[in-house]
């Protein structure tokens, strides 16, 4: 899908007239921690689509299409069987729907892996389809090495430890990393490496507190926390988990808004006047002009 196909916001109620904006850098994104400190936490939410990615724009300064769509649009049980075409899709989506916030994609399961050439052509192919700035993989110290060698080729990435969903079948479930000292060392082990192979930015998720913390500390790169820790230099949350669109979710989300309620309320109104013949009115009817 092509970034240069636009809407005609005159007559698109997907893409009003938007408010121009300066995009934020990958490099603007970076600097935000200088000697270890972020004075300005990084606000990042995930985006799918290009309405949402408008509504969100002005206030975040990161937005990610994140791999979670798989589960969240598609239904799907995990994050394994998202493809490229969903990421690319989804991606060029939220670019167009934004014109502020620093973009970046998740590289799905299974294209990045296998040596860093596999990763330098998914992730070249993710920034050409979508207009995105940077890319995200999963993994630590086994993943330094791709990191750098995208890194080196004019590709920024955004890292990602401690709990990796895309790792769920080894992992064995979505449950907090670093309860032990040994699984706590790795965490701060794959944190340096990353760091140390160029990554930008860094997630750190589902760990307990301490760790977030130490890796925070341990690394020049901004973190962004996810059932991590208020010390991270930043923080993200997948948009329908913070908005209330599902009956369950994550310890660590917190709700802020119960939208399928809204909405639920909305449809069974509308269903009950459908049914009793109260719409459309007058108001919703063409008629001839007299």
């Amino acid at each position: 899908m092509s970034t240069t196909f636009t809407l005609d916001t005159s007559t698109s109620r997907a893409n009003p007239t938007p408010s121009p904006m300066k995009r934020l850098t990958v490099p603007a994104i970076r600097a935000r921690k200088v000697d270890g400190q972020t004075a300005e936490p990084i606000v990042m939410l995930t985006a799918y689509t290009a309405r949402m990615a408008q509504l969100l724009d002005p206030h975040c300064d990161v937005l990610l299409v994140g791999d979670s769509l798989g589960q969240v649009v598609y239904g799907l049980s995990s994050t394994v069987p998202v493809t490229m075409e969903m990421m690319c899709n989804h991606g060029a989506a939220v670019v167009r729907g934004s014109y502020h916030s620093l973009v970046i994609v998740d590289m799905p399961f299974g294209s990045y892996e296998a040596s860093p050439v596999q990763a330098f052509e998914s992730a070249a192919r993710i920034l050409k389809e979508t207009g995105a700035a940077g890319v995200k993989l999963e993994g630590g110290e086994a993943m330094a090495e791709t990191i750098a060698f995208l890194t080196a080729r004019g590709i920024p990435v955004c890292a990602h430890v401690g709990l990796t969903p895309q790792a769920v079948n080894t992992l064995g479930g979505y449950g907090a990393r670093g309860r032990s000292k040994a699984e706590a060392e790795k965490i701060l082990r794959d944190a340096r490496a990353v760091d140390a192979a160029g990554c930008f930015l860094l997630v750190v998720e589902g760990v307990m507190e301490k760790i977030a913390g130490d890796v925070t500390a341990a690394v020049s790169c901004p973190t962004i926390g996810i059932g991590a820790s208020v010390d991270c230099d930043g923080q993200v949350l997948v948009i329908d988990d913070m908005l209330g669109m599902f009956e369950r979710v994550p310890r660590f989300v917190k709700r802020y808004e119960s939208l399928a309620e809204t909405i639920t309320g909305a449809v069974t109104q509308y269903a009950a006047d459908v049914r009793n013949r109260s719409f459309p009115t007058d108001e919703q009817v063409y008629r001839p002009k007299k």
